[in-house]
């Protein structure tokens, strides 16, 4: 089964600095990086070391992801986001489980004493209250919804109709294959501070559209 990575990233520079080269080349037969339009010099140095780059067509995490798995040609793809937040050693362990049967990995902050470093109140209740939620309404015990570090087969995209901009793409694609009765296995991985760069995601706008995806994908 080939392997393709999809890096998504804005203003990541300093990030990709660090994380890019403990990327193993044989860990992939294929990298994408999606940018978001960055101004600090991150597609300067995507594209002086040969990384394979494009620049998505609208904004968001989410429109991000919908463009670039539509790019990518392994049989397993992988989310990864180089703000040093991410370990990539979670990599060729998401690549090995699927191998082994499984249709989705979930990368874990909070399985087996693992932890988020990058954590604070208002996010480590936010993410503790919204897995919580998602366990009430859907039947998988998950015990992290939030961290769209995941991988799975491509065939998964078609066959759970994922085709959305929403800034929950990952915990879309989630919920459907719980729904669709797939293969779901979660792995630990810390969380580590960010390399740099600013914390994009707008916790207000963020929680409401998680209460909106909860909703409609339950009953839908």
């Amino acid at each position: 089964m080939s392997v393709s990575i999809i890096i998504f990233e804005f203003n990541e520079v300093d990030g990709m600095r660090a994380m890019m080269p403990k990327i193993k080349p044989e860990w992939y037969d294929e990298l994408i990086i999606v940018d978001g339009g960055s101004t600090d010099g991150t597609i300067e140095y995507a594209r002086e070391h040969g990384y394979n780059l494009f620049v998505q067509k609208e904004k968001g995490v989410g429109a991000a992801l919908n463009e670039a798995v539509r790019k990518v040609n392994g049989d397993i793809v992988i989310i990864y986001a180089p703000d040093g937040s991410f370990e990539v050693e979670q990599i060729p362990i998401i690549t090995e489980s699927i191998k082994n049967g499984y249709d989705v990995v979930n990368v874990s902050r909070y399985m087996n004493g693992n932890k988020s470093l990058d954590d604070n109140v208002f996010t480590g209740f936010g993410n503790w209250f919204f897995t919580k939620l998602a366990n009430l309404m859907f039947p998988f015990k998950f015990t992290d919804f939030l961290y769209t570090y995941i991988g799975f087969r491509r065939v998964v995209i078609d066959t759970l109709n994922i085709d959305n901009k929403e800034r929950t793409w990952g915990q879309i694609l989630l919920l459907r294959a719980v729904k669709k009765g797939l293969k779901i296995i979660e792995i630990p991985g810390t969380e580590h501070k960010r390399i740099g760069g600013d914390v994009k995601v707008p916790k207000v706008r963020a929680a409401g559209a998680l209460v909106n995806t909860l909703i409609r994908e339950k009953y839908s």
